[in-house]
């Protein structure tokens, strides 16, 4: 079971239209075309065809699963007093001195550019349930990482 916010969620439900509505009838269009213009074995307009057809399908079977295995979380029914799916994360890494802020967020909506961190990332599981003042310590490739709670919200 994934949860997401419900922002992801319909990101995810348009993709999947748009994949379904749109672009599997033009690649399905284009392998028919590429089809007719004669020998398959060495015709790569038909082979590259297939290969997006494939890949499109791959997609829309993909996020098929996702949806299906999914659940929009209702913000209201979150604590507000520790680290939990969406929330808003001040803290300090203890060896270096150096505040970080990042949103906790399920895999499907990780974005370390947009500051969110997965809740099954090293630093983001054990963030987990911690509260302000809290130290969690985070096994990373390059080591473990101690880190201070500075700041727990749900904006």
């Amino acid at each position: 079971m994934e949860y997401l916010s419900k922002q992801r969620f319909d990101e995810l439900v348009a993709e999947l239209n748009y994949l379904i509505e749109v672009i599997y009838p033009e690649v399905r269009e284009n392998v028919a075309e590429t089809s007719a213009q004669g020998d398959r074995s060495e015709n790569a307009g038909y082979r590259e065809a297939r290969r997006r057809q494939a890949k499109t399908i791959s997609r829309i079977r993909f996020l098929q699963k996702v949806l299906e295995h999914s659940r929009v979380i209702d913000p209201a029914a979150l604590p507000k007093d520790r680290v939990c799916l969406l929330s808003h994360v001040e803290f300090t890494n203890l060896a270096t001195n150096t505040r970080m802020k990042f949103v906790i967020v399920s895999p499907h909506e990780m974005n370390l550019e947009a500051g969110k961190i997965s809740l099954k990332s090293p630093i983001g599981a054990a963030l987990m349930g911690k509260k302000v003042g809290e130290i969690a310590e985070a096994q990373t490739p390059s080591g473990i990482l101690r880190l201070r709670i500075e700041s727990v919200s749900l904006d």
